[in-house]
């Protein structure tokens, strides 16, 4: 997936449709998932019935209680897990193994103490082999689109946790994957810092048009960034509801909390999750 995107794509983000005919055809799709855990002692259900579509550009929050299975449907769509029943598609294809076309950002940025931000966002490239020329500069795209300009040459220990997250993205944007998985990304930071990084996400999604699937305990996060945000139930996790936020794409911080769609999707989420099984 390039910077340029499809025009049609691009209306369908300023105006906020969450629907997926409104966006074109499924990128990411599970249909019937279960995922089983056996050990000596016993057997965890981890996920059941979970049944999902995620359109092309679409930026999807799932949040639900801890251990409800949120990160292992990442790892469904990553191919680091196999699904003990139903079936998980990416771009089309049935996932039956890691994929290497997807970006994936944790919540520890992960980065090299030995390399500098920039060499620690090209490692992605001297993994995948990726032309040397191309991934230099697809760097500095990223490094002056996430605002890390001035910070290349700087090391890990040198920079703030919000400047190690925004290097991780810059890893895991670098080979311009379709679809972005974000497993808790921002848990780790201050409050401010991750306001900063919600509103820097927003802009960088809007920018790329990537597919984001986001794993977060954050209600008011989760509201602010997606199209949809998928509530899921205890374990084993299902699928409780979708939620269309139906929030313009693009989004100013403060003027989105006062918003009515905003506060009437926070409430409802939180009231569907139970004020014991989420925090925000």
């Amino acid at each position: 997936m390039t910077m340029a995107r499809d025009t049609t794509l691009r209306k369908a983000h300023r105006t906020g449709v969450g629907a997926l005919d409104a966006k074109g055809p499924a990128v990411v799709g599970l249909e019937d998932v279960a995922v089983r855990f056996r050990s000596k002692r016993r057997d965890v259900t981890a996920l059941s019935d979970v049944t999902l579509d995620v359109a092309m550009g679409e930026f999807v929050a799932i949040v639900g209680p801890s251990g409800c299975g949120k990160s292992t449907l990442l790892k469904l769509v990553a191919g680091l897990l196999k699904p003990s029943a139903g079936q998980v598609r990416l771009g089309g294809e049935t996932v039956n193994g890691p994929r290497h076309d997807i970006g994936y950002v944790f919540q520890r940025a992960a980065l090299l103490e030995w390399r500098s931000a920039r060499r620690n966002i090209l490692i992605q490239a001297e993994m995948r082999r990726l032309p040397g020329d191309r991934a230099r500069a697809r760097a500095d795209e990223l490094i002056e689109m996430t605002g890390l300009s001035g910070f290349e040459d700087a090391y890990p220990h040198e920079l703030s946790g919000g400047m190690q997250q925004r290097v991780a993205l810059c890893r895991a944007l670098l080979h311009e994957p379709p679809v972005l998985l974000m497993d808790e990304p921002f848990g780790a930071l201050d409050a401010l810092t991750r306001e900063q990084m919600n509103m820097e996400l927003n802009r960088i999604w809007r920018e790329t048009g990537t597919t984001v699937l986001l794993v977060t305990h954050s209600i008011s996060e989760a509201v602010y960034l997606a199209d949809r945000v998928v509530v899921m139930s205890p374990r084993p996790g299902t699928i409780t509801e979708v939620i269309d936020v139906g929030l313009p794409a693009e989004r100013d911080y403060t003027e989105t909390l006062g918003r009515p769609e905003f506060r009437e999707a926070t409430g409802h989420i939180r009231d569907l999750l139970g004020a014991a099984s989420a925090h925000d």
